[in-house]
């Protein structure tokens, strides 16, 4: 079941996870060919962000949850998961955003490619 992004580039739903077996206000790692994702469950919402730091090389799903946000856990650079907005220093560049879906009790995170 693919789709194609404004830019002409194709995209597929990829399962991630059961939604059961991420806690609420916690964080996972996923890794899509060459690309690592963030999943998270914001009391019961589900978000996707890259998984990486854009500051410094660092795993989001190590960082610590606080409502909507994401402090990475090398130098506590704050996120707004929903959008990927840095909200604090040192990060200045915002996070890559996936859709989300739930189907079946399984998370899907819409990805590039195939």
């Amino acid at each position: 079941m693919g789709e194609v992004d404004a830019q002409g580039q194709s995209q597929v739903w990829v399962a991630a996870i059961r939604a059961a077996d991420l806690a609420p206000n916690d964080a996972t790692r996923i890794q899509h060919n060459q690309s690592c994702i963030a999943l998270y469950n914001l009391d019961g919402r589900f978000y996707a962000t890259a998984g990486i730091c854009t500051h410094a090389h660092a795993f989001l799903s190590e960082g610590y949850i606080n409502g909507q946000t994401i402090e990475c856990p090398l130098h506590q650079g704050l996120f707004h998961i929903p959008t990927g907005k840095p909200l604090s220093p040192p990060v200045t560049e915002a996070l890559k955003t996936y859709q989300t879906k739930i189907e079946q009790g399984t998370v899907y995170v819409l990805v590039d490619g195939g």
